[in-house]
């Protein structure tokens, strides 16, 4: 069934919305790599992510940075293998959110991704088949902020050439739609499809 929300863009987040989490087979094959005990690996994985989200810290680096938390050096080889294990654990998609973007699509809603990534998710998002979806793909790399700064909204609305106030923003985090509601955005915390499927309908209503 088509969702028309006229007049509208809804902008979704990429990471546990459309995606799914990375589950306990793509965590395992990642801790696999590193060698290290899990709850210090994910403290520093999340401790250095905005940096390589701003797209001010490269991938090397990165692992660079988490690698001197754990008191670990790793070879080249190594830091590949841990780029291609994460970067794969964030590919496994959310076919119930995927099938209410199409039907959004199909009633002619303007749609748009905005993602906090790095430059290597930029082409993927760009050339993926749900790509034809979106008129536009924010990365946050790419651009001067990431999620929640005010700033970042403001951003997608003038390129999308919208008042903040005909944005519709859905994210699985509640300090990222908080921030966008805060600025007049119609925001949606995702915690299930069903509810995002309820919410999008009202608005079609």
């Amino acid at each position: 069934m088509a969702i028309s929300i006229p007049g509208r863009v809804v902008v979704f987040d990429y990471g546990e919305v459309i995606s799914r989490s990375p589950d306990e087979v793509d965590r395992a094959a990642l801790l696999a790599v590193t060698g290290c005990e899990p709850d210090a690996f994910w403290r520093s994985y999340w401790r250095h992510r905005d940096g390589l989200d701003q797209g001010t810290t490269s991938i090397v680096a990165y692992w660079a940075l988490v690698a001197a938390d754990l008191g670990v050096t790793w070879r080249a080889s190594t830091v590949h293998a841990l780029w291609i294990a994460d970067f794969r654990s964030w590919w496994s998609i959310e076919p119930a959110t995927l099938d209410l973007i199409e039907e959004l699509h199909e009633g002619g809603t303007r749609l748009a991704i905005l993602s906090n990534a790095g430059f290597d998710f930029s082409s993927p998002f760009r050339a993926s088949p749900m790509a034809s979806f979106f008129e536009r793909v924010f990365v946050s790399a790419e651009m001067d902020s990431i999620k929640p700064d005010p700033a970042i909204y403001g951003e997608v609305a003038d390129e999308l050439g919208i008042p903040l106030e005909r944005m519709v923003f859905i994210d699985n985090k509640a300090v990222n739609t908080d921030a966008a509601a805060a600025l007049g955005i119609t925001a949606h915390h995702f915690t299930g499809v069903d509810g995002l499927g309820a919410f999008l309908r009202s608005l079609a209503a």
